[in-house]
Parts: structure tokens; sequence; C-alpha cells
């Protein structure tokens, strides 16, 4: 079976960058913890037909230590200086996955949420900040993404706005695994066979960094992604965009 090129170039770059992060040993990463830690409520409108949105109250993560670093959904470890930034190696936490179970659905298999890992970097420049990403789920899909997200930022009295715009590509075999309908699946349930292709999403989104004392912040973010075509075509899909947001309420460490 031929194995994704992106797969076999994360792979070499892992190890490049492990031996690049012993050579640069001598470069100082304080062990310190920085950064916000504390529970926030995420919310997902489910695009799936029958299925529920989801609301769930999970840790909220924005810090870093040393080369290690969360932002959110995002955790990775920081390698290579580059730019702005560094060359970073990323994992994402997904919440891709769906069941079955509703009556409409009946036929298809469950979805496995993806486990993402691959390479990126946050590049903190005077203009804003840009994160890349590029990911390979090691799970199921076995499929690729690619985002690139612009960020920039707004001062106000006691609260700071960042807008956000970027773009994400899902490659074939993760559309075809999670929007998909294979032959088998079309003959035991009431849709036709779908096979899309790799899909394209725009995305919008802000987030409000909300001060309620020194060490005690209030963090939103609100998004919107607009899915492709392919995406939108899905038997299994109801609507062409998807909205997600969280509330958090967190310490910063300094």
């Amino acid at each position: 079976m031929m194995r994704s090129p992106f797969f076999n170039l994360s792979g070499w770059l892992c190890a490049a960058l492990l031996t690049g992060m012993a050579l640069a040993g001598a470069e100082e990463f304080r062990p310190e913890l920085v950064g916000d830690i504390g529970l926030g409520g995420y919310y997902t409108r489910s695009i799936v037909r029958g299925n529920q949105n989801e609301f769930s109250a999970l840790p909220y993560l924005d810090f870093e230590y040393g080369r290690l670093f969360a932002r959110v959904d995002t955790l990775g470890v920081k390698t290579l200086k580059m730019g702005y930034g560094y060359l970073e190696l990323v994992g994402r936490i997904s919440q891709d996955g769906f069941n079955t179970n509703a009556p409409n659905l009946a036929g298809l298999g469950n979805r496995e949420t993806s486990v993402p890992i691959g390479v990126g970097t946050l590049q903190v420049t005077p203009l804003g900040g840009v994160m890349i990403n590029a990911f390979h789920d090691v799970n199921r899909s076995q499929g690729d993404l690619f985002e690139v997200i612009y960020g920039g930022q707004i001062d106000l009295p006691r609260v700071t706005l960042y807008p956000l715009i970027g773009g994400e590509y899902q490659s074939r075999k993760y559309v075809r695994y999670y929007y998909g309908i294979s032959p088998l699946e079309a003959a035991n349930s009431q849709y036709a066979a779908y096979q899309p292709a790799a899909a394209v999403n725009g995305l919008i989104g802000l987030i409000a960094e909300i001060s309620l004392t020194d060490e005690y912040y209030l963090n939103c973010n609100v998004r919107r992604k607009w899915l492709g075509n392919a995406i939108q075509l899905s038997p299994v899909v109801s609507q062409g965009y998807l909205d997600t947001g969280y509330i958090s309420l967190s310490y910063r460490f300094r």
C-alpha cells in the first residue's frame, strides 16, 4: 500500500528536528510555567444529520513551559528557531468523530475521532500572528490537514481582541472517511454512494481576553468555518458551515 507523501515527509522532518533540538540544547528556555490554566465550556454545532450539538466542560490550557506549549486544542514542543518563532512538533485535540446511532444514519459506520500529528509554527510578527500547521491523521482516516490562520490584536481597557481569518485544506482521504458513503454503506442505508474529493474551508473568528483581576482572566472564542463543496454535498451533512466556541475562566502564571 502506498503511504501518504506527507506522512513520509513528516517522519523525515521529525527525525531532523529532534537532531536539531539536541544540537541547539544550549539555547535557553525558561523552565517556568507562563500563561493561562483554567476551566472552559466548549460548544460545537453539529453538521451531521441527526446528531446533537455538543457541549462539554474541559480544562482550558494556554501556556508555555520551556519548549513545551499548549494552545487550547494544540499541544507541542518548540524545536529550531525560525523567523519570528520556532519550527514545532504539534498534535491536535480533535472532536471530528461522530456516531451513527441516529435513525437516519442507520447502516453507516461510526467515524472515529482523528489523531492529527505534524509540524507547524507560530510567527508572532509586528503585524500580527500567523499560525501554520500541517497534520497527518494517524488514526482511521489516514488523511492530511493543512491550515494557515492570521490573528490581529486590538487593545482596549481591560480587554484584548484577536480577530482571526484563515483557511484549511482537508485531503481526499480525510473527507472521504468522515463524509463519504462507501458502496457497502450505500447498500445498507438510505444513501447513495458518495466518494468526495479534497476540500478547502475558509474561517473567521474572534477571541476576547477580558482581565478580571491581575491574575484571573475570562477568555471567549467564537469561530465559523465555511465548508468546501466536497463536504457540503455529502448526504450526511446538514449545513454549509461549522460553528464552534468556548468561554473559560483561567489563572495566569507569570
